[in-house]
């Protein structure tokens, strides 16, 4: 560990580019391509891509007004890994996208965030 925290040994991230690309279009259904590709850090022949693949799986739809695109979440539509199969991609915008509330002193943690094995170990305990 470095003075500016951990040190990483890839560049991997939490969220994969179609879920970046879906929350782009679902906070801004009229959002440009240039904008999407900015804003998720990838090139604009991968955010058509993507787009592409979101709409043939049926998470979005597109139409035209005038000169511009504008894309829609279709409400619904399930997540496809088998580990969320069957939750709606809504609750994946949600949580991702929405501002949450700051939590209180009563508010407790899930079971094992934030803690080590030994506080684990022990749920009483309160280091």
């Amino acid at each position: 560990m470095d003075e500016n925290g951990p040190r990483l040994r890839s560049s991997w991230t939490f969220l994969t580019q179609h879920a970046r690309v879906l929350g782009a279009v679902a906070a801004e259904p009229e959002i440009r391509v240039r904008e999407i590709a900015a804003r998720c850090e990838v090139t604009e022949r991968a955010v058509q891509s993507i787009l592409l693949d979101l709409e043939q799986a049926g998470y979005i739809t597109r139409t035209r007004n005038g000169r511009r695109t504008v894309y829609y979440v279709v409400p619904g539509t399930r997540l496809r890994h088998r580990g969320e199969a069957g939750k709606p991609v809504e609750d994946l915008l949600a949580l991702l996208y929405t501002k949450a509330a700051e939590p209180g002193p009563d508010d407790e943690m899930p079971a094992g965030w934030g803690r080590t094995p030994a506080q684990q170990d022990d749920p009483d305990r309160r280091d």
